[in-house]
């Protein structure tokens, strides 16, 4: 295999080298005869190999293919302008197209090259230069919109990574090969350009040289000199024509899954009814006019006769795919079931009625899609982790207008929703009433009203805020998300996570894994801090704070308290504002102890011994302190010392799942606190 690529190398290098090798030293006619023959048979193997090529892509080196046979063709006119002017005798191949095509006559000659010149110029070289600029503004434009699409692919499941990344190379190749192209087309034009003036320059110049070194008459040298010249322009316009229509097949080939030919016939010569009207004209033709009878009948017939026979055709194969169809459906009932596909278990799904369907199809304006692209990526951003693909589905069996949210196969939440409706919600100022339909906000079940189009601008300009359906269900799914990320973070998750830092940060990765904690607990620390909401993004800090007390404990809950220490300047900014004083509840000293007191360590971890009466005491201590918090429209956080944080959390968070709970040593210094109660037992 290497043996091949040296050697294509080699005929690539040698075929330019030929190049700037004519243009400097003189060859003999024989040796141009070959060479002009080469280039002939060259130009051959480009147009076919442009017809039969199923994409463009499959031609991506056309560009460089053009840029090389213009050099070599524009040698190859050096070569013979000298072998013209200095011998008389340019070889064989010159002088027969000269003689041969332009049939002995100077006249008819000059006219079929200018023909020939003309159709390249004005036709070809024109309509492929046009459609090159086009096609590459066209995509070059279209990107973005096929990125789009691609991940929208990705995150409904319909395409895996790895396709992705193929779907979005091809998308790049296209861009640069058609923007390489539009320039490339250029060659061709200027190639055509230069054999014209090469053809002006030989005539002048053969006449001069007839007449002054010669001591020809003008007639005799100007029979000799331009019948030479015009082979000499034909053989390289004739080369030089087949690239340009090559050129022009390539630009403004359609189809990507067929061959060229096949297309083409299917597309004129497939439709039966045109065979018969055209028939039908032709035969019209013949009998009505002077034309020839026998002529326009016998065409006439064979195109009745082939529109017919394809209409035969067609018949037959309508027919054998409704038998291959009934043979497959056949074959698959027989086939024992694939049961393995029915195992796997989404880790996030929303599925939807059918009257949400429209909000979800990219072809009836909905962007759904390009939300669920967005929320992976807000999240990302916020918490520091990939979120899985989320795949969404309908389902016939939900009301129309509902949705649910699963959870690994599991239903977590749900929603409905009014379409071409907006939900307008009261943010607590507003006194003025709008009319609508009562409903619950599904994020966080605050009351909300179903209104109108017509009533959107009044409900905004009151004060409300209203949002679209898409934007309710986008951010259902994300607070659901948010809710769930610890779960949904596997050991592979924390395996591309390790992997990502290695690469700036090797000696770290290597200290802590696998030498002082495994895969599994360092999963479990990252979980704590998502189960809380606390960002993982800042992964070098994590991972900096458990090589340090790693060597200490194992204890993964410990270890989670030390990175939240560490994390302080993260925790403080979400909570809390700097130079504004923030009202928090604390923990009664001698609550702190008890709860101290009642910890039982053992080899699965700590866990708490409290009397079932006496957390009932807790927890409505806690209610009672921080309904102080929610009616100042604060959040609701309770202030603890470092060693009984955790403790509590998991002692609470069974009552109160969103009450947030912080040490001391997980406050910036600069922050201002106020404490407005006291949870006592």
């Amino acid at each position: 295999m290497l043996n091949k690529m040296k050697s294509a190398n080699l005929i690539v290098a040698i075929y330019i080298i030929l190049a700037f090798v004519m243009l400097i030293v003189p060859i003999p006619n024989w040796l141009l005869d070959i060479f002009l023959t080469m280039n002939i048979s060259f130009a051959f193997v480009i147009m076919f190999s442009t017809m039969f090529a199923k994409e463009v892509l499959d031609m991506s080196y056309y560009p460089t293919i053009l840029l090389f046979t213009t050099i070599f063709r524009i040698a190859l006119n050096v070569s013979s302008t000298r072998l013209i002017l200095t011998t008389g005798n340019p070889g064989n191949v010159v002088a027969t197209f000269g003689q041969f095509v332009g049939s002995g006559n100077l006249i008819v000659g000059v006219v079929i090259f200018i023909i020939l010149i003309i159709i390249q110029f004005v036709v070809i070289n024109k309509g492929s230069e046009r459609v090159a600029e086009v096609t590459a503004r066209f995509t070059l434009d279209a990107m973005p919109g096929k990125q789009m699409a691609i991940d929208a692919d990705l995150n409904t499941g319909a395409i895996t990574d790895e396709e992705a990344k193929i779907r979005r190379e091809k998308i790049q190749q296209e861009a640069s090969f058609f923007g390489s192209m539009d320039g490339a087309v250029k060659y061709v034009k200027g190639d055509a350009t230069a054999g014209l003036i090469i053809t002006g320059v030989n005539v002048v110049g053969g006449i001069a040289m007839g007449v002054l070194m010669q001591n020809m008459d003008i007639m005799t040298a100007l029979e000799k000199y331009v019948v030479l010249t015009i082979g000499d322009g034909l053989v390289s316009a004739i080369p030089s024509l087949l690239i340009s229509l090559s050129t022009g097949i390539l630009v403004t080939k359609g189809s990507k899954e067929a061959d060229f030919g096949p297309t083409i016939v299917k597309q004129l010569f497939g439709v039966p009814k045109v065979m018969y009207f055209v028939g039908a004209i032709i035969c019209a033709l013949g009998i009505l006019t002077p034309l020839n009878l026998f002529l326009y009948l016998g065409f006439g017939l064979v195109f009745i006769i082939g529109g017919r026979l394809m209409q035969n055709s067609l018949g037959k194969k309508e027919i054998t795919e409704e038998v291959d169809v009934d043979e497959q459906e056949a074959t698959q009932t027989r086939q024992p079931e694939n049961v393995n596909s029915l195992l796997q278990v989404d880790p996030i799904e929303l599925e939807f009625g059918y009257g949400i369907i429209p909000l979800a199809d990219v072809n009836q304006g909905g962007d759904l899609l390009d939300r669920v692209v967005m929320i992976r990526r807000q999240i990302a951003l916020e918490l520091g982790t990939v979120v899985p693909i989320i795949r969404l589905r309908d389902n016939i069996q939900l009301n129309p207008n509902q949705y649910i949210i699963k959870i690994k196969g599991i239903q977590v939440s749900e929603g409905e929703i009014l379409f071409d409706h907006y939900m307008a919600m009261n943010p607590g100022f507003v006194t003025e009433e709008v009319t609508g339909i009562p409903t619950f906000e599904p994020s966080f079940h605050l009351p909300a009203l179903w209104i109108t189009e017509g009533q959107r601008e009044r409900a905004e300009a009151a004060g409300y805020t209203v949002v679209d359906p898409p934007s309710i269900i986008a951010t259902h799914l994300t607070e659901v998300i948010r809710h769930h990320l610890s779960e949904l973070l596997t050991r592979q998750d924390v395996q591309r996570l390790v992997d990502n830092l290695k690469e700036t940060n090797p000696v770290l990765v290597d200290e802590l894994v696998p030498k002082l904690m495994g895969l599994g607990e360092i999963q479990k620390v990252l979980q704590n801090l998502l189960w809380e909401g606390i960002s993982i993004r800042d992964l070098l800090t994590i991972f900096e704070t458990l090589a340090d007390r790693a060597t200490a404990t194992r204890d993964t809950d410990i270890l989670t308290e030390y990175v939240r220490q560490s994390l302080k300047r993260a925790i403080s900014g979400k909570y809390f504002t700097p130079n504004e004083t923030t009202s928090v509840v604390t923990l009664d000293p001698k609550l702190e102890q008890e709860i101290m007191n009642s910890v039982k360590q053992t080899e699965q971890g700590a866990y708490l011994t409290i009397d079932p009466e006496k957390t009932k005491q807790i927890m409505k201590s806690v209610e009672t302190e921080t309904e102080k918090l929610e009616s100042l429209g604060k959040a609701p956080i309770i202030l603890t010392s470092p060693i009984v944080r955790m403790y509590f959390k998991k002692l609470s968070e069974e009552y109160f799942k969103d009450l947030i709970v912080i040490s001391y040593n997980e406050i910036e210094s600069n922050v201002e606190l106020q404490s407005v109660g006291m949870v006592t037992a």
